[in-house]
């Protein structure tokens, strides 16, 4: 497991891990594709694949693409409020990783989704105040 304490309370509190190593599970490694290590995936309860981490990330920048991952399956699943929820938080608790944009993408797209036209535009807006100069504020930047 990680040895960050907050990684490993997320982990606990919302999946269950099951750690393959790479030479003793070559078959496993082969189904999923793994191509490098760590490979981090997050599964629904179909088998079905909902997010990858590839590579090591300091605790901060890992408990974000653990969160953000956390909301695409809820995403996925049609449980736009709580991926919203999980998306937002990823912004408001870890606002300087890298997936803090991606999560303020996918926050604004997750309330539309779940019934809020005006989601769209005001994430656009939102855009503009932070993480203007990421790809996520130019995939945005049509809903303006």
């Amino acid at each position: 497991m990680y040895p960050e304490p907050r990684v490993t309370e997320f982990v606990s509190k919302n999946f269950i891990p099951v750690r393959l190593h790479v030479k003793t599970h070559p078959e496993a490694m082969g189904r999923f594709g793994a191509d490098w290590t760590p490979t981090v995936m997050l599964l629904d309860s179909n088998g079905q694949e909902r997010h990858r981490i590839e590579g090591f990330l300091p605790a901060d920048d890992f408990l974000a693409q653990l969160e953000l991952g956390l909301g695409h399956l809820y995403f996925k699943t049609g449980r736009f409020a709580e991926a919203e929820k999980q998306f937002r938080g990823v912004v408001d608790k870890l606002p300087n990783t890298t997936s803090a944009a991606e999560a303020q993408y996918w926050a604004g797209v997750s309330k539309y989704k779940g019934g809020d036209a005006s989601a769209l535009p005001a994430t656009a807006a939102a855009f503009k105040q932070r993480y203007a100069d990421t790809d996520w504020a130019k995939k945005a930047s049509i809903w303006g």
